[in-house]
């Protein structure tokens, strides 16, 4: 059992194990680095030298952005498994954080397409290994039964979205005073106090947190080590030849994640080590994993398309002054500090008379085709014209529709999960978000002022169809959930 790290220690963190305080830290850190990098990444690949830019074309700097997205979370998955068969969490969370740091040094300081490459590939395995370890060593700081589990967990959530709200705040400003790169070396700079800071408190985690749960055998790493390098090499010698276009790098992330997707459900279904009531849920995940994958192609255009809309379309000007364009993306977070609360509470109000996971799912899906059917009325307005507080109201939306879908997603894959694949499940749940990432950079492709209502028209009825076509599904989805709403 796990024992409380504040066993021999009467210091807590608002009444929370101590080494918390070290995990919100680095997490605050990367999730300011990653968004505030993030933040001006699409403005910086399609800008023009002049503006101290790379000049490419919108579609292919989409399409670059979507598919570093969804390389995250793809990531993800080799952050666990690298944990759980190699190095335990705790050694995969430092190095990870190297890995994150490294990369937003190489954007910092590389030029042109050779910075964008090696920090991209950097930053997104890194943040893959954060985003899969943060989490699990945070439950390592108590028991089963200590009841500071969920407050603890909340008070980790705020740091990840203090970071997210800050980082697209300054970066963005230090961009428009003076430069991309310095934007890029501010994120590089957070990520170095956040490394530092974890570093030293490392040896505070408890001992679990460095296990090897289920350690690869001595006689297997070789031939894994060769695969990865064979791996590594035939991605580097892909891109070198020009069979990896930059223009199609999102849509290839698609095709990757879709087949890890369905890979995954093949193996799980076709176990022998899960009940026939387990296999009913794995298929019941099934709609939810479309319905979720619909949702982030979505939701994560907040990196691409409304970035553009933002740039292009938005008045951002506030009493004289304009804002920049990376302001745009810290609003999400406020909406999320302001109602993941008031989601919980009514949810916890409701107990069993709240709806369904599948209705929850129909209606987040459902509602991020309205926000999109609210971007209709300011369609076919001139360069600069659309209203902030039109788009403050939208985004508004767009976290409604995400506090409806994203935590429910992944509470449910742990309670639809068999016992023997639970881990796998979870990762289901990323891939979804990965598959729908990568999306999101795929259809950007398709936007322009000229012709948004059609983008934003279609978009928006098809998710919401989807969303009423789930709603119509609940009664044989929560058949096959077997007891679990």
């Amino acid at each position: 059992m796990t024992l409380d790290a504040t066993t021999d220690s009467p210091k807590t963190f608002f009444g929370q194990p101590r080494p918390l305080a070290n995990l919100f830290g680095v997490e605050l850190w990367e999730r300011f680095s990653f968004y505030g990098m993030q933040g001006i990444l699409l403005i910086y690949l399609y800008y023009p030298a002049a503006d101290g830019g790379l000049g490419m074309p919108e579609g292919t700097a989409t399409s670059i952005v979507g598919a570093y997205g969804g390389a995250v979370y793809l990531s993800t998955i080799l952050g666990a498994w690298v944990a759980d068969r190699l190095l335990g969490s705790e050694r995969v969370l430092f190095l990870s954080a190297v890995l994150v740091m490294s990369g937003h040094v190489a954007l910092a300081v590389l030029p042109g397409l050779t910075g964008v490459t090696a920090g991209l590939i950097l930053i997104a395995v890194g943040s893959g290994g954060v985003k899969a370890n943060a989490t699990s060593l945070v439950g390592t700081l108590y028991t089963e039964h200590d009841e500071r589990r969920d407050a603890g967990f909340s008070l980790f959530y705020l740091g990840i979205n203090i970071g997210a709200l800050a980082g697209p705040l300054l970066t963005g400003l230090l961009q428009k005073n003076a430069g991309f790169h310095y934007g890029f070396g501010l994120a590089a700079a957070g990520m170095a106090v956040g490394l530092t800071q974890y570093a030293l408190g490392r040896r505070r985690l408890p001992e679990s947190a460095r296990e090897v749960p289920h350690p690869l055998p001595a006689r297997r790493r070789t031939a894994v080590a060769a695969g990865s390098a064979a791996a590594v090499a035939a991605i580097v010698l892909l891109a070198l030849t020009g069979a990896l276009p930059a223009d199609r790098l999102a849509t290839i992330v698609v095709v990757l994640s879709a087949a890890a997707a369905v890979s995954y459900f093949v193996v799980i279904l076709a176990s022998r080590q899960i009940t026939t009531v387990e296999r009913r849920r794995v298929l019941a995940f099934i709609p939810m994993f479309l319905a979720s994958a619909a949702f982030w192609s979505l939701y994560q255009q907040q990196f691409t398309v409304v970035t553009i809309y933002s740039d292009q379309r938005l008045d951002r000007t506030v009493l004289g002054w304009e804002m920049p364009v990376s302001w745009v993306q810290s609003i999400n977070p406020v909406f999320i500090i302001l109602l993941s609360g008031v989601f919980a509470a009514l949810w916890t109000r409701l107990g069993s008379r709240q709806p369904s996971t599948p209705v929850k799912f129909a209606a987040g899906t459902a509602i991020m085709g309205v926000a999109f059917l609210l971007f209709l009325p300011l369609a076919g307005g001139g360069p600069n014209t659309a209203p902030l507080t039109a788009l403050i109201g939208i985004l508004l939306v767009f976290t409604i529709a995400e506090l409806l879908l994203s935590p429910v997603g992944l509470s449910l894959s742990t309670k639809l999960a068999p016992r023997a694949f639970h881990t796998q499940m979870v990762a289901l749940f990323f891939l979804s978000v990965a598959l729908g990432t990568a999306l999101s950079g795929t259809l950007a492709r398709f936007y322009s002022a000229e012709r948004e209502a059609i983008y934003f028209g279609v978009l928006g009825a098809v998710a919401i169809v989807l969303g009423v076509l789930l709603a119509l599904a609940r009664r044989p989805i929560t058949r096959l959930m077997s007891g679990v709403r």
